[in-house]
């Protein structure tokens, strides 16, 4: 409830001793790995998945975020058409769970796809694409960079808004056009308040690649599960996994947290 401040009244931080206690745990379960055999087979098992997992939160956050951006964009137009498609389009999939999502993208959308395709392609003698050639892993990705690029729209769009309207309407007195007023004046002023919030979203996206298990896409959790459910070693495999996870999250989330005390220094 009370927090000390230092002389110039700014928050004192406490000393992270939270952190402290979860890199203990880190260091035991690391030593657990390199000296417990079971623990080793473990990690070496679950580890081939670590790729899979960065390679589709990489892909997903970076086509979720050009989407996202479009659909800010749509969203602050003059035109009610395109600010009224861009509010469906975000309030219909934030309305989603991801789970829910991934499951609709990969067994029903995929399908209506390639129905779709086909109509247009067999009648041109162009041949039949089937289901099975999309794989998984590209539905999964699909399926995120959907359900994140509507979360991502609002960091945007809240970014752009909160702009001082001062700086857009001296840009237009200078005779910059719309691109050039974005370009800018706009988007480097809105990336200073959209940086924070999208890195958080990305630690959330890291955390919900996860889900790709469901579709047996061999991320960590997927060979975690098959790996347990074979050898009945819950404990030891689940333990893994929820370090390679945290190490990934807590590393990037204290990053993002320097990135933000960095940023309220004042200027000296």
């Amino acid at each position: 409830m009370f927090t000390s401040k230092t002389q110039t009244g700014a928050p004192k931080q406490d000393f992270p001793y939270w952190l402290v206690l979860a890199v203990g745990i880190a260091v035991f379960l690391l030593v657990q790995i390199a000296t417990n055999d079971i623990y080793s087979q473990v990690m070496a098992t679950v580890s081939r998945g670590v790729w899979v997992t960065i390679f589709v939160t990489l892909v997903a956050f970076f086509l979720a975020s050009l989407i996202g951006l479009l659909l800010a964009l749509a969203s602050l137009s003059g035109s009610v058409l395109l600010r009224q498609s861009a509010r469906f389009y975000i309030e219909i999939v934030r309305g989603l769970p991801i789970l829910v999502l991934l499951l609709y993208i990969a067994f029903v959308a995929t399908p209506l796809i390639v129905a779709g395709l086909n109509a247009l392609l067999e009648p041109l003698g162009l041949g039949t694409v089937r289901t099975r050639d999309f794989p998984l892993l590209w539905r999964a990705v699909l399926a995120l960079t959907i359900g994140y690029s509507a979360f991502i729209a609002e960091v945007f769009r809240a970014g752009i808004q909160a702009v001082d309207t001062g700086q857009i309407e001296a840009a237009e007195a200078l005779g910059m056009n719309r691109w050039l007023r974005f370009r800018l004046i706009i988007f480097p002023q809105a990336l200073k308040t959209i940086l924070p919030p999208l890195g958080n979203d990305f630690v959330a996206l890291i955390k919900d690649s996860s889900l790709v298990s469901v579709l047996g896409v061999t991320d960590v959790t997927q060979l975690g599960k098959v790996y347990s459910a074979g050898s009945f070693r819950y404990f030891e495999t689940y333990n893994v996994v929820a370090l390679i996870y945290l190490m990934m999250t807590i590393t990037l989330s204290l990053a993002l947290r320097k990135f933000e005390r960095t940023r309220q220094l004042p200027d000296r």
